[in-house]
């Protein structure tokens, strides 16, 4: 009986123990699926245009489809957890995620990838914010902050390698291979949550879908317009219409949030000086990057003549950089403050993308370039923690959640509207006729993605000094989730 009563409280004390495992190893799972799928398709696109024909605009949705509806619907994500339930929400997405991938693998059109790549959005962005929220309520208080930084590490870490793996698979085995990975990982992701996860509700139960309903309809109009003036021209009847049309409803989406007793964003927020230029901050940063990492993943490839895993390879100089960094960075930022140090980072970001359209040509050794990328790559590593801190400080506590929803989707706002710009750029002076061509449209289009970012750093001058830390045990979410 004495080791039978002593064995009880052993079993009992180690229950909670297996479940917090379980739960981190699920959400870690689930995060870097999703994170990776954000640039793990950028150095397979020039096997996907010679394969399925693809056009730049194509391409472009290619990329912008899962983004951009990831942008628009992280912020409800959370939200649907709150009312049906977090397990059953992230179990729901993850299905959906899973499903949109084995769609992408058996696209036989460019429309078809583009529509799967749109549906795995979909899935991502109820997925993402969930993870955080399950685990965060799976780990006691006083190893909240280290699983949150572990877990925040495995979201950088899959943003870092999410080209070289594309570039691997893409090489080793076929494009369609990006999509079927996350197929096996997907399912046995849905049936651990369904044995292992616990369900749970939050105190804000409303959606706020007219809302959603405009702000979708909004963005997906510019984004339209912006794409296929490339093509078809400024000047162009159909894409002034969709321009105009995005923008009413954009309008109207603003008019909306701010009568609405529940809002999917929150617009009070950009009262303070501080949320507002760390966001504004934000969107060009991720303009300026994202942007170029489109153009600059098909450099390597279709003029240089690299094959995908290699271009990969070279892109880790600048993709890389930001998992050494940033955990420097947020130590710093407690001594010195967070203004400097992303003053610092966003200018040398904009250097980085300036030498490097200053130097590239046909035949520009890799050597000249490296300089260019790790100068860029430090500068995102100098941007991700401090702006997380700067968001949440300026928000009560209550209001993180929300407040880094905000500048999740707001930033990925940025890499959509970054891609469709730099893209149009591109087509005006370049083309894929010829490695010269294509250098000619790739110079301005980086040149104009470094003056973006330039221009976010100035903006954070406007930083008002800092004010109280941020809650510890969220701060790794918004910044990981930055680079995700």
């Amino acid at each position: 009986m004495s080791a039978s009563a002593t064995a009880l409280p052993a079993a009992s004390s180690a229950e909670p123990r297996r479940n917090t495992l379980s739960t981190f190893i699920i959400t870690s799972v689930a995060l870097f699926m999703v994170a990776l799928d954000n640039l793990v398709v950028t150095t397979a696109l020039p096997v996907i245009r010679e394969e399925l024909g693809a056009s730049l605009s194509q391409l472009e949705w290619i990329v912008n489809a899962y983004t951009l509806t990831f942008a628009v619907l992280l912020l409800t994500g959370a939200a649907l957890g709150d009312r049906f339930g977090r397990r059953r929400a992230f179990i729901a997405g993850l299905v959906i995620f899973t499903a949109g991938s084995a769609f992408a693998a058996l696209a036989s059109t460019t429309e078809m990838l583009i529509l799967a790549r749109a549906l795995q959005g979909v899935g991502g962005a109820i997925v993402l914010p969930l993870t955080l929220t399950i685990l965060s309520a799976a780990v006691p208080p006083e190893r909240r902050a280290l699983a949150l930084g572990a877990w925040g590490g495995i979201g950088g870490l899959a943003v870092a390698i999410g080209p070289l793996v594309g570039g691997a698979i893409a090489e080793g085995l076929s494009w369609q291979w990006i999509f079927w990975l996350n197929v096996p990982i997907g399912i046995v992701a849905v049936f651990a949550a369904l044995r292992y996860l616990r369900e749970s509700f939050g105190p804000d139960r409303r959606l706020d879908l007219v809302g959603l309903v405009l702000a979708s309809g909004g963005f997906l109009g510019l984004v339209w317009g912006v794409i296929h003036a490339g093509t078809e021209g400024w000047g162009d009847a159909g894409v002034i219409a969709t321009i105009v049309a995005g923008a009413i409803l954009l309008a109207a989406f603003i008019w909306w949030e701010r009568r609405t007793t529940s809002p999917m964003l929150p617009l009070g927020f950009f009262r303070d000086r501080a949320f507002s230029v760390a966001n504004a901050a934000s969107f060009l940063m991720y303009f300026g990057v994202f942007g170029a990492v489109f153009l600059l993943a098909q450099f390597f490839q279709f003029v240089q003549g690299y094959g995908p895993f290699q271009a990969g390879l070279m892109t880790l100089a600048w993709t890389g950089m930001p998992a050494i960094v940033a955990p420097i960075a947020g130590a710093v930022s407690g001594r010195v403050g967070q203004r400097p140090i992303l003053v610092t980072g966003l200018a040398m970001m904009a250097i980085g993308l300036g030498w490097f359209a200053a130097v590239a040509t046909p035949t520009v050794p890799y050597g000249e370039l490296v300089p260019a990328l790790v100068i860029a790559g430090v500068g995102m590593g100098l941007f991700f923690a401090p702006i997380a801190n700067v968001v949440l400080s300026a928000v009560k506590p209550e209001q993180e959640g929300k407040a880094s929803g905000a500048n999740n989707a707001i930033r990925e706002l940025g890499g959509v509207f970054g891609v469709a710009v730099l893209a149009s750029i591109f087509s005006t002076y370049g083309s894929y006729e010829s490695p010269q061509a294509y250098v000619d449209g790739l110079i301005p289009a980086v040149w104009v993605g470094a003056a973006f970012v330039g221009l976010g750093s100035l903006i954070t001058l406007l930083l008002p000094r800092d004010r109280r830390p941020a809650a510890h045990g969220v701060t790794p979410d918004a910044a990981v989730a930055a680079g995700a």
